[in-house]
């Protein structure tokens, strides 16, 4: 029997909650909000961290990353999403439903490992500050980079593949906004015990490894700054690692309820709201998070405005 001929659809109707018609308004006026911000938000630090001299430094390589990390995260679903609430046709083609997969799985699994990159960065410049550059050098920020992003597009290739080789047997309404492994496993005609300890035993590699490590980072870091002589750098050291604590706690408290919690009908709309949360909300606010508790990053905007005020002002000066 050929399966995949028989058993796969040609599009997948995204049900969200299609069975509460007065959400949509709502939703897509917090769905749109959301990405507007993520985009300028994310492009703003990705711009003033190449411009800025000061700031071309082996943390803000990393949050540059997570910034470009960001945009392509959000950019994967939600535009699919806005264009699904205002149609009356919720549907995407299977082609855009294996990319949609593929994507999200993939940018989600490297933020997984690139948080865990930037805590050992804050571990190192705060507990050893005396070797930082020499630690954490160029080459070494690269290899890191790149680990991640190659770590998370390698777990895509086996997650995506192992899920859709499963037969759904016709089966074509996703109870979800996007296309995302849970909620395709509930749609196939098999048995999916052996997919779901799959999708556990990664989750717990991507998720529960990482959180780890970066707890057991941070105690050390709590350890070194309260030995610290000058309030200042306590204020300093405090701030830069409690905006990387609460972008921790958004991605994965919310990402470790959704994919390690057990299959449950009675919280099917609840991992809807999460997933939402860990995909479109966490995102718009790092940027936020980052710059808000940040004095370096808002030193670099206004230097970066003045500068390009003054450029005006010559250029206008010309004419």
């Amino acid at each position: 029997m050929n399966w995949v001929n028989e058993s796969t659809p040609q599009e997948f109707v995204l049900l969200g909650f299609s069975d509460r018609p007065w959400l949509a308004l709502p939703l897509f006026v917090v769905f749109l909000v959301s990405y507007v911000l993520t985009i300028f938000g994310n492009v703003a630090i990705i711009l003033v961290s190449r411009l800025d001299a000061k700031l071309h430094t082996p943390m803000y390589f990393f949050l540059t990353n997570l910034s470009l990390l960001d945009l392509c995260y959000t950019t994967s679903t939600v535009p699919q999403m806005l264009v699904n609430i205002c149609s009356a046709r919720k549907v995407i083609s299977y082609g855009g439903c294996v990319a949609q997969l593929f994507i999200f799985l993939a940018l989600g699994s490297t933020e997984c490992l690139l948080l865990g990159v930037m805590s050992f960065d804050r571990f190192v410049a705060i507990c050893r500050p005396l070797h930082y550059s020499v630690i954490m050098h160029q080459r070494l920020c690269l290899q890191l980079a790149a680990a991640s992003w190659l770590s998370g597009f390698s777990n895509s290739v086996l997650q995506s593949t192992w899920t859709l080789r499963m037969p759904l047997c016709g089966h074509r309404e996703v109870d979800h906004f996007f296309c995302e492994v849970p909620a395709l496993l509930k749609l196939s005609c098999m048995d999916t015990t052996a997919n779901e300890a799959e999708l556990f035993f990664i989750s717990v590699l991507f998720l529960l490894i990482p959180v780890t490590l970066i707890l057991i980072s941070y105690a050390f870091i709590v350890h070194a700054v309260l030995r610290m002589q000058s309030a200042e750098g306590r204020r300093k050291a405090f701030g830069t690692c409690g905006a990387h604590l609460i972008v921790v706690t958004l991605f994965y408290g919310t990402a470790i309820y959704m994919y390690l919690q057990p299959p449950s009908p009675a919280s099917k709309d609840r991992g809807k709201m999460v997933s939402l949360f860990y995909g479109i909300i966490a995102p718009m606010l790092n940027p936020l998070i980052y710059t808000l508790r940040n004095k370096e990053v808002k030193g670099a905007f206004r230097r970066l405005i003045v500068r390009v005020f003054i450029i005006r002002k010559q250029g206008l000066s010309k004419r």
